[in-house]
């Protein structure tokens, strides 16, 4: 029987599901997650995925709901104790990718591809170009060296071709040939993996040759890839979705018309990350975001403009960056986009090369472009674009996309040393927009009668793909981890270059979010946030004390920078001014400096960002030595006796610590939009980059009792568990206040002092009341006699304190926050 559309969520709890948190685990957790007040419960991928994953996003079967966690019984079993609970279930879909997995024959459409090639019914499944160049075979990157040092450990048994752990589909009636032959007859040519870069034919998740691409434009691969997803939404078990990375799809909107037309309407946020006042194509069919816009804007708030100035100062004096390896925003990112085009996206760049060299081939007007002509344009208009991606096949981008691109090519045309040469960025341009020239006037027009306009739609395709791609690896994956000024502010959809945010765009974000899309995700922390947001809360307070920083720094001495030069590690290089500057703010940030059993956490995650950030060591080429004094520097410095300054400053903070955090999450609990709450984030949460952010799920349903039954929060967690609680039950409870039918209106404090609160007013009826910059209002005098004038109505309740205040009354701000640094008020 069809299901009817489910109603918008009030609240979503994202669980994180593995081995070790399975359907069953959920099911157990059930209770006390209805409890907190959310309404539906937000799996990650439940899909068969590779064995041990612990996210799931590498999907092996879209047939099959993933053995590991209880399989389809097991999600049935928990959508049903959930609905007993009043809950329903949001699923993360994830369209655009398979794994490659390890053994091959896990991926079973993908073995028939590797079997009988181009021929197989699933070839049309894959993002595969047959034709680049590998004797029309499929490069598979899997091997530890060059193929004749592997050789001796290649074994054929009966139809499989095997190599360590590896297993490879043999093509049928080759099993008997020799080796060397043998290997030439596949339909696949097995290679070094450091040929992957340069070499590899298949598109891949940015550059994570594990996770092949999917061809879900294809309606046929839709069917196929959705039906089972489908298939539970229609027979009520799953009620909602989240996209995961949908820039990766050739046509993003043409996607979810279908996907929507699929599940009769059901509530949909996409992983899209918009980049400064990027809005999302309103032809979109899906209620919003997933919220990373929404956390820019709430982490903004409580960054102090004039203090993040100055804290840059103090970064400069300690650190002394190159203007290009974290001295300056732009020109790290620039920098790292160079980088990662030429060499981590230099098959993806060479696969466009070969298209437009077609084009310009065929078409005599553009024509006459050297390869490498082709390949600067490519290049040097890709890393000026200043959002993810344009989207060609939307016609309601066209007029945005056209002024994007138009504003990057007059960039690129600057890298030509000869203008004439240029003319290759012209041809690049329209291509990106879908657009082809018109051999006699240079026109731009649609394509000519009877030209093949196939090479024309997958460039225009690829090209947005491999933007997407670019952007997130050299900005997201590589410039975040070179500027570590205020880490608070690296956080995906941020701005580190401009961290702080004024009360005014936040209001100015909520008004339009209420107006386009009132029904959007908003997130604080989820599974892909490189820092928790009470670990940014933290952080955010240094923008507010740079010189306590800089002083806390400097009263550690030697002792404050990382001297991986020491310590008989040869080779290991000079001291590092700039791992030391980010592992203290990152032990800061965790609530543990001088803990030494903490550096079992700040470790790894310093490490991961000297990888990412690829300036003195790389996944692919790893400095042992220096990573290891980096791991010595960790323990005995940030997480060791070297940090009591730093300890001491935790104390001394700890009341604005405290505003940061409960007002961050009441401003994510009543703003517009629908919150996700990641999982144990309904108290203090502090985690780190993943892997530490993915551990398994961990409740407290007894301090929620305790809560409930009268008691007094005794800490911090408490503390913020009941404002959570409170606000999830009011917004369940009154979800017309909150919904698509809702208002937003801002309100003003008037006095000195005003700047420091934030308060808006959701339909005439709910009261959100914050204070920002706490220790900046401390050090200036508190509130003096600022005021807040309640909006009219009421009388104004507070919840939880039952506290009555009379509607258009002018309250003091001393008065109206004096036990709490935020309030929130409903009217009777």
């Amino acid at each position: 029987m069809t299901q009817p559309p489910s109603p918008s969520p009030t609240a979503t709890y994202r669980l994180q599901l593995q081995p070790d948190f399975p359907f069953a685990a959920a099911e157990r957790a059930v209770p006390h997650l209805a409890a907190l007040g959310v309404s539906h419960l937000h799996l990650s991928p439940v899909l068969e995925a590779v064995p041990g994953s612990t996210h799931g996003y590498d999907v092996v079967d879209h047939a099959a709901v993933r053995a590991e966690l209880g399989g389809e019984r097991g999600l049935r079993a928990l959508a049903a104790t959930a609905r007993s609970h009043g809950l329903g279930l949001v699923v993360d879909l994830v369209p655009n990718h398979m794994a490659v997995p390890g053994p091959m024959s896990l991926n079973g459409p993908l073995w028939q591809v590797l079997r009988d090639g181009p021929a197989s019914p699933y070839a049309r499944w894959f993002d595969i170009d047959w034709d680049a160049g590998h004797g029309g075979r499929l490069l598979l990157p899997v091997l530890g060296g060059r193929l004749g040092e592997e050789a001796r450990h290649f074994r054929v048994e009966g139809e499989v071709l095997r190599y360590r752990e590896h297993a490879f589909p043999l093509r049928p009636g080759t099993e008997g040939l020799e080796l060397p032959r043998l290997l030439q007859a596949q339909w696949y040519r097995l290679a070094w993996w450091r040929l992957a870069r340069s070499e590899l034919n298949y598109r891949r998740f940015f550059t994570i040759s594990e996770l092949i691409a999917v061809r879900a434009e294809d309606p046929e691969v839709f069917e196929a890839t959705h039906g089972t997803v489908l298939r539970l939404i229609r027979e009520g078990v799953v009620d909602g979705l989240r996209i995961d990375h949908p820039d990766g799809l050739v046509d993003p909107g043409g996607y979810l018309a279908r996907l929507h037309e699929g599940t009769g309407g059901r509530w949909t946020v996409v992983e899209k990350i918009l980049t400064g006042d990027e809005p999302l194509p309103k032809s979109w069919a899906c209620a919003g975001t997933t919220g990373y816009d929404a956390l820019r804007h709430i982490d903004g708030l409580f960054v102090c403009p004039q203090g993040a100035g100055r804290l840059f100062s103090h970064y400069r004096d300690f650190v002394t960056p190159l203007a290009d390896e974290g001295g300056d925003w732009e020109e790290t990112v620039r920098r790292a986009a160079y980088e990662v085009i030429t060499h981590d996206l230099a098959a993806e760049v060479e696969r466009l090369v070969r298209t437009a060299g077609r084009i310009s081939a065929r078409v005599p007007g553009p024509g006459d472009h050297a390869p490498w002509a082709l390949r600067h344009a490519i290049r040097e208009l890709m890393v000026r674009l200043p959002v993810y991606r344009p989207y060609p096949a939307d016609q309601g981008q066209a007029e945005q996309d056209a002024a994007m691109l138009g504003a990057a090519a007059a960039g690129a045309r600057t890298a030509f040393r000869v203008p004439e040469e240029a003319r290759a960025v012209d041809l690049i341009h329209d291509l990106a927009l879908g657009r082809l020239m018109d051999p006699p006037d240079l026109g731009r027009l649609t394509d000519p009668p009877g030209h093949d306009s196939r090479d024309c739609a997958d460039f225009a395709a690829r090209f947005a793909q491999t933007a997407s791609a670019l952007h997130a690896k050299s900005v997201e994956d590589t410039a975040f981890y070179r500027y570590p000024v205020l880490l608070s502010a690296c956080e995906v959809g941020g701005t580190p270059g401009e961290p702080a945010l004024p009360p005014e765009a936040f209001h100015a974000y909520c008004a339009r979010v209420q107006r386009d899309r009132p029904v959007a995700g908003t997130v604080l922390s989820t599974h892909d946030t490189k820092r928790s947001a009470d670990v940014r809360a933290r952080i955010a307070v240094l923008s507010e004390c740079p010189d306590r920083w800089r002083d806390v720094l400097g009263a550690m001495a030697e002792g404050a920078v990382c001297d991986v030069g020491a310590g008989g590690l040869d080779g290991a290089g000079p001291a590092d001014p700039m791992v030391s500057w980010l592992a203290w703010q990152t032990a800061f940030g965790l609530g543990a400096p001088g803990d030494g059993a903490a550096a079992e956490r700040v470790a790894p995650a310093v490490l991961k960002a000297v990888r990412e950030a690829g300036l003195r060591t790389s996944w692919t080429e790893p400095d042992t030595g220096y990573e290891e004094a980096v791991e010595e520097f960790v323990r005995n410095g940030p997480c060791g006796p070297t940090a009591a300054p730093l300890a001491a400053l935790d104390e001394e903070v700890a009341p604005f610590i405290r505003a940061n955090v409960l007002g961050a999450t009441l401003l994510h609990l009543t703003m517009p939009g629908v919150p996700d709450l990641y999982q144990g984030t309904e108290r203090a949460y502090a985690a780190l980059v993943d892997p530490d952010n993915r551990r398994p799920a961990r409740f407290c349903p007894e301090l929620l009792a305790e809560l409930d039954a009268g008691g007094a929060p005794r800490d911090l967690s408490a503390e913020k568990l009941r404002l959570t609680t409170t606000a999830l039950r009011l917004r369940r409870a009154c979800p017309q206040w909150f919904g698509a039918t809702a208002s937003y209106e801002p309100v003003y404090a008037e006095g000195p002092a005003a700047e420091h609160c934030v308060a808006f007013c959701r339909s005439g009826r709910v009261l959100t009341v914050v204070t920002r910059l706490s220790l900046r209002l401390v050090e200036t005098g508190g509130w003096w006699d600022t005021l807040l004038r309640l909006p009219p109505g009421g009388p104004w309740r507070e919840l939880p304190t039952g506290r009555e205040l009379p509607g258009g009354a002018a309250v003091g701000l001393s008065e109206l926050l004096a036990v709490s640094p935020v309030a929130l008020f409903v009217a009777e």
